[in-house]
Parts: structure tokens; sequence; C-alpha cells
């Protein structure tokens, strides 16, 4: 497995949110497979236009999916309460979700929470969109480890 100047020593100590996630809070995964469902998620025209308007950016056909150590947990699930950015579906057909502004390698990403019914992975694993493939645009694979940091202010709780 190729390291990059992402990997942390092992995800042991990614920085932990404490009592409260903060901007620049980093939390490390390991890169893994997804269920290739992402690309439709992310090229729904009222997703594209959504995350275009509130994240600046439309979101490449897919997902980065990173698996969080077991002693990284509290901190995602602390992550995960927060109240990031809202994603409104147009209908009923579509579930709506929301999205936290994260970096990872210095890109522009967002980590997506989807609503509990439609949830494809366990809660240690976290999906990540980008205007980016960014296995790519960060030259990793699966089993390589990333960190992302929090962008979005701590007050949106």
């Amino acid at each position: 497995m190729r390291d990059t100047a992402l990997k942390s020593e092992k995800t042991k100590s990614a920085s932990s949110c404490g009592s409260r996630c903060q901007r620049g809070t980093a939390i490390t995964g390991k890169i893994v497979s997804g269920v290739k469902q992402g690309a439709f998620f992310t090229q729904l025209d009222w997703v594209q236009e959504q995350c275009l308007e509130k994240l600046g950016f439309e979101p490449y056909p897919g997902t980065l999916n990173l698996e969080i150590a077991e002693e990284n947990l509290s901190s995602i699930d602390e992550l995960l309460q927060k109240k990031g950015i809202d994603l409104i579906p147009p209908n009923s057909n579509f579930c709506s979700g929301r999205v936290i502004a994260v970096s990872v390698g210095g890109k522009s990403a967002a980590i997506v929470v989807p609503a509990d019914e439609v949830r494809l992975h366990g809660k240690n694993v976290i999906e990540i969109i980008s205007h980016l493939k960014l296995k790519d645009a960060l030259n990793v694979d699966d089993g390589d480890h990333v960190t992302l940091k929090l962008e979005a202010p701590d007050a949106e709780d």
C-alpha cells in the first residue's frame, strides 16, 4: 500500500473531537471499497444543483469511503450530530440528507450523512464527496489512510 503525506501514524490518534468538533478538527480513516451506489446519488440533478449552491462544487460521480477505527468512532458520532447542510429532495421519491464540509488533502469535500433509512454502510464507514475523483487527486488506493479536516464552523450544532 502506498502511503501519502496524508497518512497518520495509523489511525490510533487522529484528533478527537473532544467535547466539540471544531473547524480544523482532523479525523483519519482507511480507504475502503463501497457498494457502488454513490455515483447514482451524486449525479441526481437536485443533488448536483444543491451541492454547487451550498458547497461550491458539483460532486464527482461517486464517493470516497473511509473506514474509521473503533477508537475514533465517538469523534465521528459527535461530528455526524452537527447540523451540517441539508440536501432537500424535490419530492418524496427521495430521502433528504445532509453534508458536512471538510477538506481532504487540501481538496474541498463533504461528508455525506444520509437519512438512516437509506444508510448503506455501518457507522464506522463515512462517505466523502468532492468535485474531484479523490483517489486520483490524492494518489491513493483502497487500504491507504487519509485525513479529513472539518471546514464548517463549530457553531453549526
